[in-house]
């Protein structure tokens, strides 16, 4: 699980490239509960939130950006 300090060290392109590779994961997450094969429910949340996470800061940069 990302902490908020640990991606706010990141630039945007590494921030991006951990927000495709979230995406992918959680698409893959969501094949394996359709089809009963998941080991770790929980790590659906967990990726979820990472990737809001992820969003969240992407967010907050942008604003900071557009007010500079």
């Amino acid at each position: 699980m990302a902490k908020a300090e640990d991606l706010r060290v990141k630039s945007d392109d590494q921030l991006i490239a951990d927000l495709v590779e979230l995406k992918r994961e959680a698409f893959n997450l969501r094949f394996q509960a359709a089809t009963n094969q998941l080991e770790r429910p929980a790590r659906i949340r967990e990726v979820r939130r990472d990737i809001a996470r992820i969003e969240t800061l992407r967010g907050e940069r942008a604003r900071a950006a557009a007010k500079a």
